[in-house]
Formats: C-alpha cells, sequence, structure tokens
C-alpha cells in the first residue's frame, strides 16, 4: 500500500464516520501562538481540546505536516525524521474513547488489513494519582486483543503544564515472515507502535494538581512514515516510497555511510519543506532552524570532499518533495534558497579558520572564548568545534 493510498485510506473511513477533514498543512503555526513550527497533529486544535467550538464541528481529521527538532541527533536512525506528518482523528466532547479504540482496531484491521494476532496494546494502569483506565482494558478485551498495563509509558501529557490523560497505544508485530510474535511492547522492540489514542480528560496545574476538563476528548495520532515503513514491510523508514526518490538519486550522487546519507536526505528534505512553506534561512527563530538544518548537512557532505555543491542537487528531488507536502512553491526558487545559504556558510568558513589560526586560540578553548567567537565573529560553538576537528 502507497502512501497517497495510506492516507485516503484513513481520511476516508473518519469521513465516513462524520470526521470533517481539517487543514493540517502548514509546519507554521499561528501568528499567536509562541512556538516556531507545529509539532503535532492535535497542537493546533489545542483550544479546541481545553473547550472552545471548532467552526467545522466536534468530530474531526487531519493530516498534519510537522517538525521536531528535539531529536536532530538522533536522526540518521531507522526512525527518527525532522519533517513528518501525523495523522489524527479526535472527538471534541463528543463520541468517547472506547469508541476511538474500536474504530482503531476496525481501521488497521479491515481497511490496512494488518491480522488482530499482529496486534498487541498497552493501557494505562494507573498511579497515585489516577487509577487505571478500566474502560480501555475492557474494550480491548471484548475485541480479542493482548494487553500490557504500565503506568509511565501510558500516560500523555503536553507539557509538565496543560492538557493530559491515559492513553492506549497499539503496536504490530514486525518480526517477519516466519516469526511468530514474541513477548511483548515492554520486552520486544519488533512491537513497534502505530497509533496513540489519548483519552483527554485532565489538564494539570501550575501547581501539579490535576483537574478534569469540563469536555472530555479524545485525541489520536499515528505517524505516516511509521506505518508506511511497517506496512510496506520495511525495517527503516528512508526504505518507504515516502524518500523514493531521494534513496535513489542520492547515493549516487554522493557517496556517504548509511547515516550520512540518511541524515542528508531527511535534512535535506525538511529544508525542502520548510522552505516552501515560506521560511528562509536566518539567524534568529524559524530562519535559524531552516539554517542549521542546510549548514548539517553541508558539514555532513564536505566532511569526505569540500567540492561537493548543492546546486548539484536533481530537481526531481526537490519537486517530488514540493508535490508531497502540497506546496506551490517552485523548485528552482528553492534551489536559489539552498545554494544562497551554502555560499554564506562556505564564506563564514573560510573567515572562521582565519581566525581561529590565531594564536590567541592555539589551546583548549574557554567559555569566554567560545562567546568572543560567536558574539564577534558569528561563529557558533557547534561550527568552532566542527572547524577545530576537521
Amino acid at each position: 500500500m502507497d502512501t497517497d493510498r495510506i492516507i485516503r485510506t484513513f481520511t476516508d473511513y473518519f469521513r465516513e464516520h462524520g470526521h470533517e477533514l481539517v487543514t493540517g498543512g502548514t509546519l507554521l503555526p499561528p501568528p499567536s501562538d509562541p512556538v516556531l513550527f507545529t509539532t503535532s497533529g492535535m497542537h493546533p486544535l489545542t483550544p479546541c481540546l481545553e473547550g472552545s467550538p471548532h467552526p467545522q464541528g466536534r468530530r474531526l481529521t487531519s493530516v498534519q505536516r510537522c517538525l521536531r527538532t528535539t531529536d536532530l541527533d538522533e536522526v540518521g536512525d531507522r526512525t527518527h525524521l525532522t519533517v513528518f506528518e501525523m495523522l489524527g482523528s479526535w472527538s471534541l466532547g463528543d463520541y468517547g474513547h472506547s469508541q476511538s479504540l474500536r474504530w482503531g482496531y476496525e481501521l488497521l484491521r479491515d481497511g490496512f488489513g494488518i491480522p488482530p494476532e499482529r496486534m498487541y496494546v498497552t493501557v494505562f494502569g494507573g498511579d497515585e494519582e489516577v487509577g487505571p483506565d478500566d474502560e480501555s482494558l475492557a474494550t480491548w478485551r471484548e475485541l480479542g486483543l493482548p494487553v500490557e498495563l504500565t503506568s509511565d509509558e501510558n500516560w500523555w501529557s503536553h507539557g509538565p503544564v496543560g492538557l493530559c490523560g491515559p492513553d492506549s497505544e497499539i503496536f504490530v508485530w514486525t518480526g517477519g515472515p516466519g516469526t511468530p510474535p514474541q513477548g511483548g511492547p515492554t520486552t520486544d522492540p519488533r512491537w513497534v507502535e502505530v497509533w496513540n489514542h489519548v483519552s483527554m480528560r485532565y489538564r494539570r496545574g501550575e501547581d501539579g494538581s490535576l483537574r478534569p476538563l469540563p469536555q472530555p476528548n479524545v485525541d489520536t495520532g499515528m505517524g505516516l512514515e511509521r506505518l508506511a515503513t511497517v506496512l510496506q514491510g520495511h525495517d527503516c523508514v528512508y526504505d518507504s516510497d515516502l524518500f523514493e526518490p531521494w534513496t535513489r538519486l542520492l547515493p549516487p550522487l554522493w557517496a556517504m555511510d548509511e547515516p550520512s546519507t540518511r541524515l542528508v536526505c531527511d535534512h535535506l528534505r525538511s529544508a525542502v519543506a520548510v522552505t516552501g512553506d515560506g521560511v528562509r534561512p536566518s539567524h534568529t527563530g524559524r530562519g535559524y532552524v531552516l539554517r542549521r538544518l542546510i549548514r548539517r548537512v553541508l558539514t555532513t557532505l564536505w566532511r569526505d570532499d569540500p567540492s561537493r555543491t548543492l546546486s548539484d542537487l536533481p530537481a526531481e528531488l526537490l519537486g517530488h518533495t514540493l508535490d508531497h507536502f502540497r506546496q506551490p512553491d517552485d523548485p528552482g526558487r528553492v534551489r536559489e534558497v539552498l545554494v544562497d545559504e551554502e555560499r554564506r556558510f562556505g564564506s563564514l568558513l573560510e573567515r572562521g579558520r582565519r581566525v581561529l589560526d590565531r594564536p590567541r586560540f592555539e589551546g583548549p578553548l574557554t567559555g569566554e572564548d567560545y562567546r568572543y567567537l560567536h558574539d564577534t565573529h558569528g561563529l557558533p560553538r557547534d561550527l568552532v568545534t566542527t572547524l577545530r576537528t576537521s
């Protein structure tokens, strides 16, 4: 099942069950939102989850592209991405958590063709504040799926303060043909979580106390890339059709080890998506995130061959990414942004090398040295470290 069909299957199912499809495109939150980028499917709906009415009703679904920088250092492994898409469904004070679980099970089984014997679920088992989620436990037992009870792993929160509640996670066995399911999600990593259903019942206050929401909600989120990887029988998100033609065209162009190839694919694809949403490189805010992505790519590319240049990027890669994220930007204009930032970074590296060649910086650098290099010469600490080790 290719990605386009996965998206259609998901959104069609929930629309058939009375959900309105809401716009979930842009990475940029509303101007009143203090965060730089949308980080989850529920993020744009936070006011509605706290009780404000939504103009499209109380049953919603979306495909929301998101960006997270908290996992940047892990990009290059089998699962972590900077820009990804979240398939989501919501009940804003309408149906309950049990109904959401039933629909989730039905869609995975009948819509995506996952056999029930390849599914396992986890449920909140209670802690010193809140009792076990007996409703979810009873629902899964009625549906015949095996259940593990946990506490820390099945409590969802938007942060130390704000919306929270128990969740139930659905896992799929990925052991491969001829390998029957073994153990459970907490004991065998071949059980891969694909869908989280949150019973959003509480708000945690500044004092740490829990207060029931006047409107209990259901919030579900399923990563498109992870689901595609599981349904297509791969072990790595970069092997799914979402990264074609990236993984086809980049290795012949720039020969690198596997983690470096993955990082370059992810960061360039993410940079194209961020640029497609109208962001341009700068030294602050969203522009600095984009600048950091591009410069991490260039640092990786130039480590082995300083002659590599982003001007060699095939137009097919830029167009493929813009088309997938439904962005109207022109591939040629995106290329200009990338190449211009490459030129700026190259000039900064030349200046940085000249500065670091001064006798003052021959020995170990102090905190004062790093502050001087940043404030006077615009050389961030990570760049200085790169220059001194290259």
